[in-house]
């Protein structure tokens, strides 16, 4: 299971202020830790809803040169503005890296998915369009195939796309958490050798006990066919998850992965 760190967003509290008050050692901590616990990208959003675009470039590239000056994880680049994307890109000096993200509207195809040829990166794509998160299977599948065109005419393998296929609380319509297990399913059969990626959390939002329900969502997903999942890899409980769901489907040979992550 591919593990996306999310812990450095710039919407959460502490890392808006370390953000806007360049916390050079509060950064490093995040990205340390969530590179301790496993992660094999570390997501970085500095979009705290202040200030311009030049603004904003400048918190990426001062984020991303922060971190990379002490971490060798990959980084996942995060942005909804490309030119925002490119300069993380950028200030990674061709390390490894993530494009988070992509979706179906002609201005993120025409700019966006270039980026992941440019700077050969692996692309996250949001199977949505101009109209939103659509509310079908076969509507998320139709925005999958509009990213699938512009990759390949931008000559971006689709075994370097993760489709993310939107995870909407289940608080606001309790068939949302089926429908985005089948689209993953379907998705996986319509684009072989591609990837899925899904933000595991959002299933739970507004309700109790909410590690609980992430945790059965996770395990779901998993065996519909989730290759990636967006998660805080410092939560014990989400982290022990992806473990147990990785042996149960078959991908931990000999459960090694399992039982060495345990005896810890």
């Amino acid at each position: 299971m591919i593990v996306i760190g999310e812990k450095i967003n710039g919407t959460l509290p502490m890392v808006k202020t370390a953000i806007q008050n360049r916390d050079r050692e509060r950064l490093l901590d995040l990205a340390k830790q969530q590179a301790g616990a496993g992660a094999s990208y570390i997501d970085v959003n500095v979009g705290t809803g202040i200030g311009s675009r030049e603004d904003e470039i400048q918190a990426m590239e001062w984020a991303v040169e922060t971190i990379q000056s002490e971490v060798e994880v990959p980084l996942s680049i995060d942005s909804a503005d490309p030119a925002v994307l490119e300069s993380g890109l950028k200030s990674r000096n061709g390390r490894p890296s993530l494009i988070n993200s992509a979706k179906a509207e002609q201005e993120s195809l025409d700019e966006v998915v270039p980026l992941a040829s440019t700077y050969n990166a692996p692309l996250v794509a949001l199977t949505m369009d101009e109209e939103g998160i659509p509310k079908t299977v076969q509507d998320r599948l139709r925005a999958g195939e509009k990213i699938a065109a512009a990759c390949q005419k931008y000559g971006v393998p689709i075994e370097e796309v993760f489709f993310d296929l939107l995870v909407m609380p289940i608080s606001t319509d309790v068939k949302h958490g089926l429908i985005t297990l089948s689209a993953v399913t379907e998705v996986k059969k319509a684009f072989p050798g591609s990837k899925t990626v899904l933000g595991i959390s959002n299933i739970s939002y507004g309700l109790p006990e909410r590690g609980r329900l992430n945790s059965a969502f996770l395990y779901m997903a998993v065996c519909a066919g989730l290759d990636a999942a967006i998660i805080d890899p410092l939560d014990e409980e989400i982290a022990a998850a992806v473990k147990t769901a990785e042996v149960l489907v078959g991908r931990d040979r000999h459960c090694r992965k399992y039982m060495r992550a345990f005896r810890k």
